[in-house]
């Protein structure tokens, strides 16, 4: 379940989004309301929601204001203003979504399902990310291994290359690497090549062919095959959902 925060001023709007939104169905539990914006922020800094939904004009506060202080990632504002600077605003922050009042149930669950989606794939790859880290491994030899992988992942890279650079044989290094890092030289390679894909696909415009050569795989159909067994979607189905 990712955890949700409502700041919504008007009682009979945010009691209308507690009953209405399956939230339950869409993988979201609402931890916290508010009222005011700056009642808004002592929940949100308390709770440290994934998700908040909040109204701009609030008392106390305004609620981009509010997302602001609190550090929010992943906003999405209702609001009965069509305020131009407000919209501006709301994009420099990086909102996800800008709703108008009288908000229709299904089009914010649609922008709920898509920022759960968004937020879901972005864990995913923090949790390869973090294993990829060489400070967080205790062996000398594998520190040094890990590092080499993680600077030259876009080459051509086997297990005698990282033996080499470990200076032990072929048969210690691939067992040292799996009891420290938990996963094979090639399971690591992959996973390295998969978080810089992510990136890339989420931050540029190259292609599938592109983003595939960039990474270090051998070919597209290898990397799209590789990348479904970490994400269970395509590329360009990924790249897709993220936009």
């Amino acid at each position: 379940m990712l955890s949700t925060v409502i700041v919504e001023d008007e009682t009979l709007i945010l009691q209308e989004l507690l009953l209405t939104i399956p939230w339950n169905e869409l993988g979201l539990s609402v931890e916290g309301t508010a009222e005011n914006g700056l009642d808004g922020e002592r929940i949100i800094r308390s709770i440290d929601p994934d998700i908040v939904v909040t109204d701009i004009r609030l008392p106390g506060k305004d609620g981009l204001e509010m997302l602001k202080d609190a550090a929010v990632e992943h906003g999405i504002i209702i609001s009965g203003y069509t305020d131009y600077s407000y919209m501006r605003k709301a994009i420099r922050l990086g909102v996800f979504d800008y709703l108008q009042k009288p908000i229709e149930t299904s089009e914010l669950i649609v922008a709920l399902k898509r920022l759960r989606d968004e937020i879901n794939e972005e864990k995913k790859s923090e949790i390869i990310t973090e294993h990829l880290l060489p400070e967080k491994i205790s062996n000398h030899s594998i520190r040094l291994a890990v590092s080499y992988i993680n600077e030259h992942y876009r080459d051509s890279i086997g297990l005698q290359d990282i033996a080499s650079i470990a200076n032990v044989s072929e048969n210690y290094i691939s067992t040292l690497f799996r009891e420290e890092t938990g996963m094979n030289f090639l399971q690591y390679l992959n996973a390295v090549r998969i978080s810089k894909a992510t990136e890339l696909l989420r931050k540029s415009s190259m292609n599938i062919s592109e983003i595939a050569e960039a990474t270090g795989f051998p070919t597209p159909g290898y990397f799209t095959k590789v990348f479904r067994r970490f994400f269970s979607v395509t590329p360009s189905e990924y790249r897709s959902n993220e936009n």
